[in-house]
């Protein structure tokens, strides 16, 4: 399903597949032989979203620009790029010849250069860069530039580098510290509460 949001349709070229139950959202630019699978989700809010020549997006995966503030964080896919089932990318960009596993979570402003791998459960935070060939491992989390791999066991030192990413700024804007919960949460909401509310006006392409 093609919707017009915020008044652009999304452009998709001639040879492009998209399933029946996935759905594409205002602007939104897809090349020449890419697969969009059943159930995906393109989104473009208030920014664009683009996918290159010969990428795959698989079943159930949810690709979503966003702005917050002044920020503006568009989704950028390569060429060639295989995007897997459940996969979510926010505001991201994965270059060309990149591999997002199943269940694999890209997040805003991070950037995953070109012949890199984030595995099945990995998690790749605000503002991250995973470099040309790396492979972040299954269910690991990357933060940083340069990017550094945390996991579960040491959770005080994941705690303190996500914290220093300032996630809810750079993905809502929102001004609340850390240890503040409360506010961080409640701002995130009325921002995206806003954001989403102008999807009231959109319409079904063709209708």
């Amino acid at each position: 399903m093609l919707i017009k949001h915020r008044g652009h349709e999304p452009a998709v070229h001639e040879t492009v597949y998209v399933a029946p139950t996935a759905v594409l959202v205002g602007n939104i630019r897809i090349g020449p032989k890419s697969r969009v699978m059943y159930g995906a989700v393109l989104d473009s809010e208030a920014s664009m979203i683009t996918l290159g020549e010969c990428s795959i997006v698989c079943a159930n995966s949810v690709l979503r620009a966003t702005g917050a503030g002044d920020a503006e964080y568009p989704v950028v896919v390569g060429d060639h790029v295989f995007i897997s089932p459940h996969a979510t990318l926010l505001g991201c960009t994965v270059e060309r010849c990149s591999y997002i596993a199943t269940g694999a979570t890209v997040l805003q402003g991070a950037r995953v250069q070109s012949g890199a791998a984030v595995a099945v459960g990995a998690f790749v935070h605000a503002g991250a860069l995973v470099p040309e060939g790396a492979f972040v491992p299954p269910n690991m989390v990357a933060i940083g530039d340069p990017m550094k791999l945390y996991d579960s066991s040491d959770p005080v030192s994941l705690a303190e580098a996500v914290s220093s990413v300032e996630f809810a700024r750079r993905a809502f804007g929102a001004s609340a510290g850390w240890d503040d919960r409360l506010a961080r949460y409640t701002q995130a909401t009325e921002v995206r509460s806003e954001e989403f509310g102008a999807h009231t006006d959109d319409t079904v392409v063709g209708e």
